[in-house]
């Protein structure tokens, strides 16, 4: 498996190595295609920090974690990695689903009526009037009787915010390992934006006015 590792003040280990790769192995039977992998490694004031990126179709996923030992981070890392590749996996099969709908409505000639039309047609029209000469077609909408509704389930988070100033690069990192799919943060000039995960999984930056 090709991994491309860096040490920051840290000397990586043939065992760390095989860890890293152990973990990438089970992520790659998940999305079932080829990746390039990065691994950063750090110690900073005694603190292990562990940064795994890997390239699939549909842009980078990131794993980020950070603990005592370096083991513990690697595989908090892989975990978290892990997670967002199941993610990202199911975005995809969704994705090809709606292309595969999308193709079998180009495949309607346009002029005869799908199943569903033609039959909602039938229900929907009747005949009015005295005789079988004088009736005149009618259209029939029919409503249901009540009108289904969705109970609206608030839930405050704090996951979604950044109290802190970051950069770009940053909050881009940070939303990956919060596994947040909308995060609000300030840039360091103090201006508000917001990074959304488009249903593609590309990143998509907004600016508040």
């Amino acid at each position: 498996m090709n991994v491309e590792y860096t040490g920051r003040h840290y000397e990586i280990t043939s065992a760390i190595r095989k860890e890293v790769e152990n973990g990438l192995a089970k992520i790659r039977k998940i999305l079932g295609d080829r990746f390039e992998a990065k691994a950063i490694l750090t110690v900073e004031k005694h603190r292990h920090k562990a940064e795994i990126t890997i390239t699939p179709r549909n842009g980078p996923i990131v794993g980020l974690a950070q603990a005592r030992d370096m083991t513990i981070a690697v595989n908090e890392a892989l975990d978290h990695l892990e997670k967002q590749a199941v993610k990202y996996k199911t975005r995809w099969q969704s994705k090809k689903r709606s292309a595969r709908k999308s193709e079998e409505v180009k495949k309607w000639n346009g002029h005869s009526p799908q199943p569903e039309e033609a039959e909602a047609s039938a229900k929907m029209h009747t005949k009015v009037g005295l005789t079988e000469k004088t009736a005149v077609p009618v259209a029939v909408h029919r409503y249901p009787a009540v009108a289904k509704t969705t109970e609206v389930h608030l839930v405050r988070s704090n996951e979604s915010v950044s109290m802190r100033p970051l950069t770009l690069e940053e909050a881009i990192k940070e939303a990956h390992f919060r596994d947040r799919d909308v995060f609000v943060f300030r840039d360091p000039k103090g201006k508000v934006m917001v990074l959304h995960r488009t249903r593609d999984g590309k990143m998509e930056l907004i600016e508040a006015p």
